[in-house]
């Protein structure tokens, strides 16, 4: 899939746990995982608005597209 979630990177450098982040954001644990591992088919801009704010950072920052091999 061509688009990355940046997730990980984003927690690793503010060093906030996954459970935390879902807590703060009103996710479960499993739904953030669900997003970090690339698994999410879609994206509500209020649950990504609710991450920036969180984590303090611009959708991009988030979300990265990749052109596969096929471009």
């Amino acid at each position: 899939m061509p688009i990355v979630v940046r997730i990980d990177v984003e927690l690793a450098k503010r060093k906030l746990s996954v459970g935390e982040f879902a807590e703060r954001v009103g996710l479960t644990p499993a739904n953030v995982a669900v997003l970090k591992n690339g698994r999410a088919k879609a994206v509500r801009f209020s649950t990504l608005e609710a991450m920036c704010r969180v984590l303090g950072c611009q959708p991009g920052d988030l979300l990265e597209w990749v052109p596969d091999g096929d471009e």
